[in-house]
């Protein structure tokens, strides 16, 4: 799959968006996490998706552009951390870092480092590039890059509801987008951990980090890696799902979306959190199985990592 460079805001349009029909389809899972529940049925209007994650090529056109320096790039407001040691409000981002032994999967600052000099550019860490990545997602991207480049692109994040229903492919209620299993036949769908997280990736789908997109089949919709390869920002404030009637999401709603999704940041939450999607390089069997179109985390806006990415969409 190739993908364009050097391309401007309104070609964004034409660059492999994907027509999402309107429909209505059961979201969530009462079967994984508590997060996921309740299922309730939603109905989403169409629209118009990008069939890949924003990749390095592209989010490199829109800095061009634009002159925008990411929230990585950037050294943190003491104001806004008072109690922080001063040595970590330097320019940083959050990667992964295998441990070399087996770590207690409950604290994941076992395999979590906050490294200086880490973001888009450079997404291991200083020394790293993006060199023969063009086609990789852009990763290193805190809340306010991905809606400057969406506003720029002439579009937006999409809603919990309009990601959940694009991965899914359509009405089904199988746990992945494709089925029943998740290797199929043997067959790699999607690019996730194999082996024992976090000690041991045996890499059998061919990559250890991010995948170039497009490396997997793409579902029923046309659309590539909603599961695994990078998790990826919604615009949807992260709290308890609400079941809905569906005749309310359709009324409510015209535009996109869950008519009761929350519309502000949980109260008690020091820093705001958005829902993110999909999975990534990261998941795996024993760890972390949000390699589904129904799993859903809390991002907090401040953060950026090496496995999380975007797409947008236009209504």
């Amino acid at each position: 799959m190739s993908v364009s460079t050097g391309l401007t805001a309104p070609s964004i349009r034409a660059a492999g968006m994907v027509w999402i029909p309107g429909g209505q389809f059961v979201m969530g899972s009462d079967d994984h996490y508590p997060e996921e529940a309740p299922a309730h049925p939603v109905r989403v209007n169409g629209f118009w998706l990008s069939n890949h994650a924003v990749t390095n090529a592209e989010f490199r056109a829109f800095v061009q552009a634009t002159g925008h320096v990411t929230l990585a790039e950037m050294p943190a407001d003491p104001a806004d951390y008072p109690d922080a040691d001063p040595t970590l409000l330097a320019p940083a981002s959050s990667v992964f870092r295998r441990p070399d032994r087996r770590v207690d999967l409950r604290d994941p600052y076992q395999w979590w480092t906050y490294v200086p000099g880490a973001d888009w550019r450079h997404p291991i860490g200083p020394d790293s590039s993006i060199d023969g990545l063009d086609d990789h997602p852009v990763v290193h991207v805190a809340w306010a890059d991905v809606v400057a480049y969406a506003e720029w692109a002439g579009g937006a994040l999409p809603t919990e509801a309009e990601w959940e229903w694009a991965a899914r492919g359509g009405p089904t209620t199988t746990e992945y987008s494709w089925g029943t299993e998740l290797t199929p036949g043997g067959q790699h769908m999607a690019n996730v951990w194999q082996g024992e997280f976090p000690v041991l990736n045996l890499v059998s789908d061919g990559y250890e980090r991010t995948a170039p997109v497009g490396s997997f089949p793409p579902n029923d919709f046309g659309v590539f890696d909603m599961i695994g390869n990078v998790w990826e920002w919604t615009a949807d404030w992260f709290g308890p799902h609400r079941p809905s009637r569906a005749d309310e999401v359709a009324a409510a709603a015209p535009c996109c979306g869950e008519a009761q999704r929350m519309v502000g940041p949980e109260p008690d939450q020091p820093i705001p959190r958005k829902v993110m999607k999909g999975g990534s390089y990261l998941c795996a069997p024993n760890y972390c199985r949000r390699y589904r179109p129904a799993a859903r985390m809390a991002q907090a806006i401040d953060t950026s990592t090496c496995h999380l990415g975007f797409r947008i969409v236009i209504r």
